[in-house]
């Protein structure tokens, strides 16, 4: 975890710069695909053995490409977690999430493919055809298998899966029980380049603690409310900095939404609902910054911000970081 976003280009430059003699040890990319809310974020949670993305059980949760880093003496797994790929939504934002999404395929060393066990979607489909002709490995995880107790019902399906996808293999796994991981991390090895290290060893991910802080505190946002509100809605970050003297983070960051009506429902009734999403943020924020935090939360309305590509970049939905 560094204070400075890296691009994908800074992180390789610096990974080749060390000698290019032969090494036992493996280092490189596993993109994790799929349609929105099929838990892609939770399997990378699980993989990484911490939480880094956020997650809900809104589709849509994740908005932006966030590479996971799991370090161990003989290997390096960097997982890009990537916004489901989604069909539908005409906004600018939706646009952003599928770019992003999009843009994992290239340059990883193997694909995984997050569905749901017994539940195939068109936007499944889509996927699937966005993977015609990519010559990097896929394999599909079949994830909530918990779901089933006569594993003998999901045939069907994994025909269907293998009549629409073109994979190496086929890994049945439960995120929420925990099982089949090892299993993914032996596959991923498989594919992983002999080379050394791409990041320093103490690191977690990528993306600054701002940019964690903001995250956290959308995933309240999008756990504590209904179902209009979260996805227009973002958060921005105003004020990141620590005091020495005090020993404590100070946070002010906005709640932006879109219309007057969502920010009453964001601030609640007598302040009751923001001030319960910023308890759960800042219980996370202090786990994150292993420290104090004074956590100021505002709201404010920032018509049509998700239809508008200059405020999109503006509050770090850049294409410049994805690419």
């Amino acid at each position: 975890m560094t204070d400075k976003e890296l691009s994908l280009e800074e992180i390789l430059a610096a990974g080749n710069a060390d000698s290019a003699e032969p090494t036992d040890y493996q280092a490189g990319f596993a993109a994790v695909i799929g349609r929105p809310n099929v838990g892609k974020s939770t399997i990378m949670n699980e993989l990484l053995g911490q939480k880094l993305s956020i997650t809900s059980h809104k589709p849509q949760t994740t908005r932006h490409r966030i590479h996971g880093i799991y370090t161990t003496p003989e290997h390096q797994i960097i997982y890009v977690d990537t916004p489901g790929m989604h069909l539908g939504g005409e906004k600018s934002i939706n646009d952003y999430m599928n770019r992003t999404a999009n843009s994992a395929f290239a340059d990883v060393d193997v694909i995984l493919f997050v569905v749901e066990a017994g539940r195939w979607t068109k936007e499944d489909d889509a996927v699937a055809k966005k993977l015609e002709g990519i010559e990097t490995p896929v394999v599909v995880l079949m994830n909530k298998i918990d779901n089933y107790k006569n594993k003998e019902d999901l045939f069907p399906f994994l025909q269907k899966v293998g009549e629409n996808v073109s994979m190496d293999t086929l890994i049945p796994i439960s995120a929420y029980k925990k099982s089949g991981l090892d299993l993914i991390k032996k596959e991923v090895l498989k594919y992983l380049p002999h080379q050394e290290k791409i990041f320093p060893e103490e690191y977690v991910t990528d993306r600054s603690q701002r940019f964690l802080a903001a995250e956290i505190i959308r995933e309240k946002l999008m756990r504590t409310l209904g179902e209009e509100v979260p996805y227009g809605s973002t958060v921005e970050i105003e004020q990141f900095k620590y005091d020495e003297e005090e020993d404590r983070w100070f946070i002010n960051a906005l709640i932006l939404v879109e219309r007057k009506g969502q920010k009453q429902i964001v601030i609640g009734k007598k302040g009751d609902l923001i001030k319960q999403i910023g308890i759960q943020a800042r219980k996370d924020l202090i786990a994150l910054l292993d420290g104090r935090v004074h956590l100021e939360l505002w709201v404010k309305v920032k018509e049509n911000w998700s239809d508008d590509a200059r405020a999109l970049a503006s509050l770090g939905y850049d294409d410049n970081y994805s690419s």
